[in-house]
């Protein structure tokens, strides 16, 4: 039978008793800590989960603790011990600028656009062309080679240098207003024949590719061109994603309608490019929704984890369509950081921050969980924007007049990467009316192509036009005429106006005004004769003619010369 005790004895009794008391607690907390404890390595996973725990008192007078929407997820307002925490800093292992292979190939201007359109991809355009010029014009169609191909490519961006996207075509050829390097190069008849016969694949095979690629028509093309630009370019630290329009109002079974953009009517095109110099890395085309008419959940999440294989230590800037939660948690995993702007409506979101009400202008609130932080600020009153980063650990807030988040700051910085490759390409753009989307694609690819072309041969060659504000426009200019230029050389008649005939004499100029069709014009006379490698070996022709161009012996037969009068010789 137990004992009761009053409340007068059992005070007496602990009194009595209290040094033995502190002796026991005090040997029992000894007892806890023990040497091997002492000798423990850190490890900052463990350190992340115990923040917070070593002194309640303090953080509960301190922070505030937001629940999420769906009240999974509680995110605290002030930000974790970030100097007890592993460095989080991005570590790009690739230097950031043109590779090597880039480097070493790059010898001049047009060498440099070449990287970018590689004899695979040119091979097919030729294969296919040449394939739908015998389909529609029968024995009369004349096989095109590289150097027309070049030669088309090429007015192609004269015509973006003069920016003549929305001037007829027949004008540029005009006599009077036109540019002479147009009739210089090739006639309208001839532009307008090889408009209408470049393909891209073949029409047999394309309708059953088309049940499961909308994209069939210039699957091939685009794959090879689209596997070029990693290889020439290593992005910096910041990386932007972002979507672009490609402007077409014809015909096509993936065509999006942007009420946001000026063209309205267009192609979509996901863009990864380099947030400083809007280098193009990686794009892919956006074919709407699946054959099975559901449409795709979490769209922007897998774009971009698609978009940035390949980047590792870079900090991802995107916009509202793009950014989550998951994404963040994702691409961490990657070693990759993430800047953005987010929906109000997504459900990990804290409560407290999507309210405005009786929040000051130019006030900012900051709730952080693990490595994610959010941030609200309001930049007029009733109004506030969300931005969450992976890359920022603190709630620092600029000294500027605005109050803006350092988060913020970054975000504008970095945003604009793939809309200043929009304004670029559409400054110089080469496009023209077509009806055929595939075309739109394919202006798309030069127009592209030609820019990231400018970053790398600018970036190899710094001293190159320094000083000059319009180096883009020479750029292109030059690169132009490069192409032009081979096709001009072996023209065999001479153009009806006499600037551009002027151009071409110049061109062609030789001791001997002489041209052939093909690889061969007359040039010089070599002081050795050799046989003709334009004949059969059993004729034997002996010939000192060399062709102006290759430099290879031929003979009469297979010389072309080209008269002129007096005045013009």
């Amino acid at each position: 039978m137990s004992k009761r005790f009053t409340v007068d004895e059992v005070i007496d009794y602990i009194f009595s008793h209290q040094s033995n008391i502190e002796d026991i607690e005090l040997s029992e907390t000894e007892e806890d800590v023990s040497e091997e404890e002492d000798n423990l390595q850190y490890d900052p996973e463990q350190e992340d989960e115990s923040v917070g725990e070593e002194d309640p008192a303090v953080s509960d007078a301190e922070s505030e603790v937001f629940k999420s929407k769906r009240g999974d997820m509680a995110w605290s307002s002030s930000p974790y011990d970030t100097h007890s925490r592993a460095p989080t800093e991005n570590i790009i292992k690739r230097t950031p600028g043109p590779t090597r292979f880039a480097v070493s190939h790059a010898h001049d201007i047009k060498t440099t656009f070449e990287l970018f359109i590689p004899p695979s991809l040119e091979k097919i355009l030729l294969e296919m062309t040449n394939m739908e010029g015998r389909r529609v014009f029968g024995k009369s169609w004349m096989d095109i080679d590289k150097v027309q191909l070049d030669a088309y490519l090429g007015l192609l961006l004269l015509a973006g240098v003069y920016r003549s996207c929305n001037e007829a075509t027949a004008s540029l050829w005009d006599g009077e207003s036109g540019r002479s390097i147009f009739r210089a190069t090739m006639s309208l008849q001839t532009f307008h024949v090889l408009s209408r016969v470049i393909r891209f694949d073949s029409r047999e095979t394309r309708a059953a590719r088309r049940v499961n690629d909308k994209l069939a028509p210039i699957r091939d093309v685009w794959d090879k061109w689209v596997e070029q630009l990693p290889l020439m370019y290593n992005p910096g630290p910041e990386v932007t994603v972002d979507e672009r329009l490609v402007p077409f109002r014809g015909r096509c079974p993936f065509r999006q309608y942007m009420p946001n953009k000026p063209g309205k009517y267009g192609i979509k095109i996901w863009v990864v490019c380099d947030a400083r110099n809007s280098y193009a890395w990686n794009m892919q085309i956006y074919t709407g929704k699946p054959a099975s008419g559901v449409p795709e959940k979490k769209q922007g999440k897998r774009v971009v984890l698609e978009m940035t294989k390949g980047l590792q230590g870079h900090n991802i800037t995107c916009d509202n369509f793009f950014t989550s939660y998951d994404l963040g948690q994702e691409l961490l995993k990657k070693k990759l950081t993430m800047v953005g702007t987010v929906r109000k409506n997504k459900p990990e979101l804290p409560l407290a921050l999507l309210g405005t009400k009786d929040r000051a202008p130019l006030s900012s609130k900051f709730a952080f969980l693990g490595r994610t932080t959010v941030v609200s600020y309001c930049p007029k009153k009733n109004k506030n924007v969300i931005v969450m980063s992976t890359f920022h650990k603190d709630a620092a807030v600029s000294s500027r007049e605005d109050k803006k988040p350092e988060i913020i700051l970054d975000y504008n910085k970095n945003k604009g990467g793939v809309d200043n490759l929009d304004k670029v390409t559409g400054t110089y753009t080469c496009k023209r009316k077509t009806k055929r989307w595939p075309m739109a694609v394919l202006f798309n690819i030069l127009n592209v192509s030609a820019y990231n072309a400018f970053v790398v041969w600018t970036e190899i060659n710094p001293g190159w036009n320094a000083g000059k504000p319009f180096k883009r426009r020479l750029f292109l200019e030059e690169l132009g005429r490069s192409l032009v230029n081979p096709h001009i050389e072996r023209r065999q008649h001479l153009p009806r106006t006499q600037t551009s005939a002027s151009l071409v004499r110049e061109l062609q100029a030789a001791p001997s005004p002489a041209s052939c069709t093909g690889n061969q014009s007359e040039d010089t006379r070599g002081t050795k004769r050799k046989r003709c490698q334009s004949c059969p070996s059993n004729k034997d022709r002996k010939t000192s003619t060399t062709c102006h161009k290759c430099k290879k012996h031929i003979c009469k037969e297979h010389t072309k010369t080209i008269t002129y009068c007096d005045s013009c010789m």
